[in-house]
């Protein structure tokens, strides 16, 4: 791009580009757009990822841009997609002059590809099934109990600490049909892990008692 007096505002446009550009290379294309000229509206691209090339018209978003001072300065994350159908998320940033009319803009065009096959792979991966029984592969682990309070206070939509009392006295009545508080120190970890006094975690474990006979 051109470094000219006339076009400072754009030339620090464009040096704000290439730092984002270099930052998120290789995924990210940013592209710097001088609305004042749509038919030749592109001024520079970085990490280009599309194909397109300077001095291309504006897109559609950007002619709309131009036609309103109303169009909203940031629209963030919209979903899109290069001209070979690789799937995109941009974000369009609009620049205005001190008369509050669209002069330029700045966008960040990311291609999901990479993403979307290690999301896919990801959720394939951490896919589980239900098992005929329970099984625990380390019963001796405090880290155990501490997964097992938060499941169940999970599938009550709250955490292991805000829990209510008659919650607390059923979790501590589970952990001991399951075995887990003949771990070692294992009411220690119920305690912390709740937030409450190790006292106070023995008389929920008593008042337990009383509830299961």
């Amino acid at each position: 791009m051109p470094k000219t007096n006339d076009n400072s505002l754009l030339n620090q446009i464009d040096t704000i580009a290439k730092g984002l550009s270099d930052t998120f290379s290789p995924f990210c294309e940013v592209v710097v757009h001088d609305l004042k000229n749509p038919e030749h509206a592109i001024l520079s691209i970085h990490n280009n990822l599309s194909g397109r090339k300077a001095g291309q018209p504006a897109t559609e978003l950007g002619l709309a841009r131009i036609a309103s001072p109303d169009f909203p300065n940031i629209v963030a994350n919209y979903s899109n997609q290069f001209a070979d159908g690789r799937p995109v998320k941009s974000t369009s940033i609009g620049i205005k002059d001190e008369q509050g009319i669209y002069v330029a803009a700045l966008c960040l065009n990311v291609d999901m590809t990479l993403f979307r096959g290690m999301q896919s792979a990801l959720a394939r991966f951490t896919e589980t099934e239900c098992s005929p029984v329970s099984e625990h592969l380390d019963p001796g682990s405090n880290e155990v109990i501490r997964q097992r309070i938060d499941d169940f206070a999970a599938k009550r939509a709250t955490t292991a600490r805000a829990l209510k009392t008659e919650d607390r006295k059923v979790l501590i009545q589970q952990l001991r049909k399951e075995g887990l508080l003949n771990v070692r120190k294992s009411m220690d970890t119920v305690a912390q892990h709740l937030g409450v006094s190790r006292a106070t975690a023995y008389l929920y474990a008593r008042q337990a008692n009383a509830i299961g006979e």
